[in-house]
């Protein structure tokens, strides 16, 4: 590491600590999403913050964090408010820091995703692949993701115990859109590694942390294109090849944007089904009625995997760039600051939801933003809610006495992406 790079790093560090202070002095409160204590349980904290300083001013942040369900919404469904990280007052100084660290600018080399573009470059990206996740689409997948599951779940029958991470969680998705894309079987193993490493720019991130996603991606993206190029000799049937013929308005992919769009496939339907799945199974056995309930109606999973979205996102955070100066709670939103929107806290606002701290599988109305809101709404969210279903079906079906093998849960260290690290349970 270059003696510059460590000055940045040093600087950047000293900085966000005089920043931390200033919030701490004119607001009485600071957001730090590295305790300790809100990986265990981020909620009290959303509330404290909810109820007392809701329109929070954030010198970190660059701007404000909302947290009530009503301010969160409207700021995504508001087009006036930018995904697109360049309209950040600090964009400029930290992209010049992350050259000199050696990260390249994600705009300048098209490798942005299409979650920090805004249209027309996100509607372009986005419409290229809007058919392989449309209900119909999704909703044909259903007799083999049972196939998976039931292939997952066998030979755990004679053991009775498991590490439902390791076990369960994380390989169901990663094989459902591994085979989306044709993704060879031998390969599976390398998605699941590569992805773990590419979030690691979630959140509090070392230098390290982004060094090691930032190799991960470029492998996973040069293996992408390989496979890519394969299939313009040969085409097949799956998600991969649709993406290389595809043309929107007789404008391609170019090969760093497919790069980047097939990664978010792999990451975004990865983890959060992953987190879906295991953070649904922490709240149901910390609720045993719960659970035993969906045993004797399993009619209501459907209802039931919303709640459980909406009791602990997988998904605790996103964050948008004001472009207009504009008004909210008697604040002044100016151009070019950043908005940080707690979903996690949004999801347990008392005011959208009566008793929100409450684990309900017959809750009615669940308007949560797990999945996000207006043109960002998530593109896998029906393929997560089928594979959420037919999980906690199997589960409920096959182990109606399934506990969990020990007191605590070890939560991954993201601040973005809430899940537990693995999860001990008995059968």
């Amino acid at each position: 590491m270059s003696l510059r790079v460590k000055l940045d790093q040093a600087v950047g560090n000293a900085e966000m600590l005089l920043l931390a202070g200033l919030e701490k002095l004119q607001t009485g409160r600071v957001y730090n999403p590295t305790r300790p204590e809100l990986r265990e349980d981020p909620y009290p904290y959303y509330r404290e913050l909810r109820e007392n300083d809701p329109v929070h001013r954030s010198w970190p942040v660059g701007g404000w964090i909302l947290s009530r369900h009503r301010d969160v919404t409207a700021i995504l469904r508001d087009p006036s408010f930018s995904s697109d990280e360049r309209n950040w007052s600090r964009f400029r100084r930290l992209s010049a820091r992350n050259k000199r660290a050696g990260f390249p600018d994600p705009y300048e080399s098209e490798r942005a995703s299409m979650l920090r573009n805004d249209p027309p470059d996100h509607s372009r990206l986005r419409n290229l692949v809007n058919k392989a996740f449309t209900p119909r689409a999704v909703e044909q997948m259903r007799p083999r993701i049972e196939a998976i599951i039931k292939e997952l779940l066998d030979p755990l029958g004679a053991h009775g115990e498991m590490e439902l991470v390791r076990d369960f969680a994380a390989p169901l998705p990663v094989i459902v859109i591994a085979e989306m894309l044709g993704i060879p079987v031998e390969d599976r193993d390398r998605f699941r590694q590569w992805s773990d490493e590419v979030i690691r720019t979630l959140g509090d991130a070392t230098l390290e942390d982004r060094h090691s996603s930032e190799r991960a991606m470029e492998e996973l993206g040069a293996y992408l294109l390989s496979v890519a190029d394969e299939r313009r000799r040969e085409p097949r049937n799956d998600l991969l090849s649709g993406l290389v013929a595809a043309e929107e308005a007789g404008v391609r992919l170019s090969e760093n944007e497919l790069a980047s769009m097939l990664v978010l496939l792999l990451v975004a339907g990865n983890e959060t089904t992953t987190n879906l799945i295991a953070n649904g199974t922490v709240a149901l056995l910390r609720h045993p009625e719960q659970y035993r309930m969906l045993g004797q109606e399993p009619d209501l999973l459907p209802n039931a995997v919303e709640e459980l979205l909406r009791f602990d996102s997988p998904v605790q955070l996103t964050s948008r760039m004001v472009t207009e100066e504009t008004e909210l709670d008697g604040r002044r939103l100016r151009p070019r600051q950043q908005i940080l929107l707690l979903l996690g806290a949004a999801n347990r606002d008392p005011e959208a939801f009566p008793e929100p701290d409450r684990l309900d599988v017959r809750r009615q109305n669940i308007r949560h933003l797990s999945f996000g809101h207006g043109i960002h709404f998530c593109l896998g969210a029906q393929l997560a809610r089928l594979e959420g279903v037919l999980a906690f079906r199997a589960l409920v079906e096959r182990y109606p006495g399934l506990e969990l093998a020990g007191d605590q849960v070890e939560w991954r260290n993201n601040s973005v992406l809430r899940g537990p690290k693995a999860l001990a349970v008995r059968f």
